[in-house]
């Protein structure tokens, strides 16, 4: 997963045949088995602002889910199958690639929804569903194939479950916890690992931060409709102007989505911010090479840009380019950074 920064390169050492590289590895190589394992479902499960908003979404709004035919994207164990089963589909179709499914199936059974319910294992492009469209679509990530789902089965006037996605960005102070996890190389039992800093940062940090940490205001990058979204916004370069709200120290930027169920008769929505509660997507650390200083109202500018990995659409490729305008810009004369980061 390294890649060059803005100043210098760096290349993997060369493997033997078969076996991929450091650098050339992405979840492609993960995750078929990593989704098999129950403790990634029981995470997600246990999550309840993410399990009851998709509940909510549907068992509050059973008149958009009777007789209907639904669709999830990536089901899982299915639980969201069996909430819209209940919430009155004639015909929910689950698809999965994992070996989840295989527990899933069972799950179904025992809870009497086989008749309803119908699980498909595969990669979403490469099944045949039993039916020529759909009335509604599940999903909760993979967005390439999400669209794809949509555009191939989901009918004229079909509604999707979310529909909007929003992404933001804001600046922390986080100088404890990036010496524990970035500083660390720097002597490890006495041994210099410091090759390894610039690797680490170039792989962010999926944690939870404390809302006190947060320095600056939220800035919103990107809104998507996913009703009309198409696959090649989803590489996208964004400008951001961020202001701080104290003096302080930055040592990152983090990053979080909000999604909305805007379909349901009473729209609803969550937050993954470090202002809203847990859920098991946290927050996305984004470690800068140096520290900045800030005074309150200056401003941190610059451009975000997101792109798919090329041998995995599933990964992404970031760049982040930023200055400080403002009083703290003195003690950050002429500085201005660009980072790399694959996840």
């Amino acid at each position: 997963m390294a890649a060059p920064n803005g100043n210098s390169t760096h290349s993997e050492p060369s493997t033997s045949a078969g076996v991929l590289a450091y650098g050339d590895m992405t979840s492609k190589d993960y995750y078929s088995d990593s989704y098999a394992h129950f403790g990634i479902h029981e995470e997600m499960l246990k999550d309840e602002v993410r399990t009851l908003s998709y509940r909510n979404s549907m068992w509050h709004n059973k008149h958009l889910f009777k007789d209907k035919v639904v669709l999830d994207v990536g089901c899982g164990t299915g639980i969201l199958c069996m909430f819209a089963a209940k919430a009155g589909a004639k015909k929910v179709i689950g698809i999965d690639m994992s070996n989840i499914i295989d527990q899933a199936e069972k799950i179904v059974a025992a809870n009497g929804f086989s008749d309803t319910i119908t699980l498909i294992k595969g990669k979403m492009e490469e099944i045949t569903l039993p039916v020529d469209k759909v009335t509604s679509l599940l999903y909760e990530s993979m967005l390439d194939t999400v669209i794809y789902a949509r555009d191939k089965y989901l009918r004229p006037g079909g509604l999707m479950f979310p529909d909007q996605a929003s992404l933001y960005l804001a600046a922390i102070e986080d100088q404890e916890y990036k010496e524990e996890k970035i500083g660390f190389w720097d002597d490890v039992y006495g041994f210099d690992y410091s090759c390894i800093k610039e690797i680490a940062l170039r792989e962010p940090l999926v944690d939870t931060v404390d809302i006190k940490a947060v320095v600056t205001d939220p800035c919103r990058v990107l809104q998507l409709n996913l009703l009309t979204v198409q696959k090649s916004d989803l590489a996208f370069k964004v400008p951001f102007r961020i202001k701080a709200t104290r003096s302080d120290y930055i040592h990152a930027f983090l990053g979080w989505f909000d999604v909305s169920f805007n379909a349901a008769h009473k729209p609803l929505s969550f937050s993954t911010g470090p202002h809203a509660k847990y859920t098991h997507w946290k927050q996305t650390v984004f470690y800068l090479g140096d520290m900045v200083t800030v005074d309150a109202g200056d401003i941190l500018s610059g451009t975000l840009d997101v792109k798919p990995n090329e041998r995995n659409p599933r990964d992404l490729d970031i760049e982040l380019d930023y200055k400080v305008e403002g009083h703290g810009a003195s003690a950050n004369a002429n500085f201005v950074e660009r980072r790399v980061y694959k996840m």
